[in-house]
C-alpha cells in the first residue's frame, strides 16, 4: 500500500505533477467523443423540430396504421381479384372467402380508428396484430422470409403504440402482485426497438448487392444496434426515418408506375409498410427507448 502510494500519491486530485489536468482528462474516450457529437445533433433537431413535437405522437400512430386502412382499400377496390386468387389458388370454400375477407375490412378499419384516435389501444393492437397473423395464414405468406420480418416491424410499431398509451396506474388492489403500467411499458418499448428493425434484416437479404444498398445496409445496421441496446435511441431512429424515408420516396415510388405495371401492387404494398415502421421510430423518438436502455441507464450511473 505504502509502495503504491510511493508512486502516485503525490498527485494528489488526479493533477498532473507539473500542473494542468491529467492526459487522460483531457483525452476523452471514443465512445464520449460520439456522444458528444451526437448530443449537438440532437440539440439542433429538438430546435428545429419544435413546431411539430405536439404532433408527432398522433402523426406517429397515424403512420403506424396507414399500411392497414391501405389494406383495406385495396381489398375493396380489388374485391373479385382477392376472392379468385383465395378460392383458385388457396383453395378457400367460396362462403369462407368472403366472410375471411370481411372480417379483415372491419378490424382493419375499425382497429386502426381506434389507434388514431387513441381509445382501447390494447384491443386495437390485438386485434391488427390478429389481421397479421390471419392474413398470413390466408394468403400463405407465412413461410415468406421477406413478408415475416417486414410484418414483425410492423408489429414493433405497434408495440410502440402500446408503450405510447399506458401511463402509471394510480390504483392497485392491496395485497395482489400487481404489474403497474409503467413497467409494462418498459418491457413493450424494449420489444418494439427489437422487432423495429427487423426491417433492415429483410432488406440486406433482399436484392442485389449493389454500392448504395451495401452503404445504406451498413449505415442502417449501426443505427438498428444503436436503438436496439438504446444508445442515442432518439438521434438514430432519427437517422432510421430520414433513411426509410429516402429509400421509399426513390425505390417504392409506385404512382410513376403504369396502372397495369406488375410491381405496381408490390411497390404500393412496401411503400405503406415502411411508412408503418417509420411512424413506430417516431413515437421512439417522441417517448424515448424506456429505462431498459444505455441511455436510461447512465442517467441513474
Amino acid at each position: 500500500m505504502a509502495q503504491i502510494r510511493g508512486t502516485a500519491g503525490y498527485q494528489l486530485g488526479g493533477q498532473n505533477p507539473f500542473g494542468g489536468p491529467r492526459p487522460e482528462a483531457a483525452d476523452p474516450s471514443p465512445l464520449d467523443a460520439i456522444r458528444q457529437q451526437t448530443s449537438k445533433i440532437e440539440d439542433l433537431l429538438d430546435t428545429v423540430s419544435e413546431p411539430i413535437k405536439p404532433y408527432l405522437p398522433a402523426i406517429g400512430r397515424f403512420l403506424i396504421v396507414v399500411t392497414f386502412l391501405e389494406d383495406a382499400l385495396r381489398i375493396v377496390t380489388q374485391w373479385s381479384d382477392q376472392l379468385q386468387y383465395l378460392n383458385s389458388y388457396r383453395g378457400i370454400p367460396g362462403g369462407v372467402t368472403h366472410l375471411f375477407l370481411i372480417i379483415n375490412i372491419i378490424a382493419m378499419i375499425s382497429c386502426s380508428t381506434l389507434v388514431i384516435i387513441r381509445k382501447h389501444s390494447d384491443y386495437a393492437v390485438a386485434g391488427l396484430m390478429g389481421v397479421v397473423v390471419l392474413q398470413a395464414l390466408g394468403y400463405g405468406l407465412i413461410f415468406d422470409l421477406n413478408f415475416f420480418l417486414r410484418n414483425l416491424s410492423v408489429c414493433g410499431g405497434l408495440l410502440m403504440v402500446l408503450s405510447d398509451s399506458w401511463v402509471r396506474k394510480t390504483k392497485a388492489f392491496a395485497g395482489l402482485p400487481t404489474l403497474d403500467e409503467k413497467d409494462r411499458k418498459m418491457y413493450f418499448q424494449l420489444a418494439g426497438r427489437i422487432l423495429l428493425i427487423f426491417l433492415f434484416i429483410g432488406f440486406v437479404f433482399s436484392g442485389e448487392w449493389t454500392l448504395w444498398r451495401i452503404v445504406v445496409s451498413l449505415i442502417g445496421f449501426v443505427a438498428s444496434v444503436m436503438v436496439v441496446v438504446g444508445f442515442k435511441a432518439k438521434f438514430s431512429a432519427t437517422l432510421l426515418v430520414v433513411i426509410l424515408s429516402i429509400f421509399n420516396l426513390l425505390v417504392n415510388n409506385f404512382w410513376t408506375l403504369h396502372p397495369n405495371h406488375p410491381h405496381k401492387d408490390f411497390a404500393k404494398y412496401d411503400f405503406f409498410q415502411i411508412l408503418s415502421i417509420v411512424g413506430g421510430l417516431l413515437l421512439l423518438v417522441n417517448g424515448g427507448p424506456g429505462q431498459f436502455s444505455i441511455d436510461e441507464k447512465k442517467k441513474v450511473y
